[in-house]
């Protein structure tokens, strides 16, 4: 075990500093794999490749886009397919993040240090987005094409058309700090993410607004 020492602010009775010595343990860590099925339907939306390459030859082309501005007529079809992950071997994943971020915020409800379960928490991937690299969960079911009326930052009216599983199954694994979490503690933060947190677009724990109660999921046991 390595050791390390520091001073603290107080000094003994001769006047001198005082040294405290403590010990940093190995890191204990484990995996574990947990079967999650979906009480409520599931929405993504993928920021797609087809608005990213918009935007860089917008900034490419500078003051000249200004003057130059074109509406391309509008296939939603197309929005459909770009909101989803897709895997390099074509299957439909969930950013592995999602889970993650829904136990800290769960770590909420019960009182512990976010900023530790940041440190403490990780959800491995089964695979990369095709396109942008992002780590991906495996997402078992089928999707159908969804158009909502929103209204965009500025208050115009607009469409979204994003994908929608109403039935959804998922295996996650889970590396966590024994330190920190025990695996019943794990099974209990992840139950309390599903059932309060949830997952992807219209989640409860949307930071825009109360959403639509989408993206709730339970653990099997």
């Amino acid at each position: 075990m390595a050791t390390a020492t520091k001073a603290p602010k107080s000094m003994n009775h001769e006047g001198t500093p005082e040294l405290i010595t403590f010990v940093i343990p190995p890191l204990q860590q484990q995996v574990g794999v947990y079967e999650l099925v979906g009480t409520a339907p599931y929405m993504q939306l993928r920021f797609s490749q087809k608005a990213m390459d918009k935007m860089k030859s917008t900034q490419m082309a500078g003051q000249q886009a200004r003057s130059k501005k074109t509406r391309e007529a509008r296939n939603f079809d197309d929005d459909y397919h770009q909101a989803m992950h897709l895997m390099e071997d074509g299957r439909h994943g969930i950013p592995a993040s999602s889970f993650r971020n829904a136990m800290i915020s769960a770590c909420r409800t019960i009182g512990f240090k976010m900023t530790l379960a940041k440190l403490s928490v990780f959800v491995e991937a089964d695979g990369l987005d095709s396109v942008d690299g992002t780590p991906l969960v495996h997402l078992i079911g089928d999707p159908e094409k969804t158009e909502m009326p929103v209204r965009n930052a500025t208050g115009v009216a607009d469409i979204r058309v994003r994908p929608m599983w109403r039935n959804w199954s998922a295996k996650i694994r889970i590396r966590f700090d024994l330190q920190q979490f025990s695996s019943t503690d794990i099974m209990h933060l992840l139950i309390r993410a599903g059932a309060q947190v949830g997952i992807g677009e219209g989640r409860p724990d949307s930071r825009q607004s109360a959403g639509l109660g989408y993206g709730l999921f339970d653990v099997k046991h």
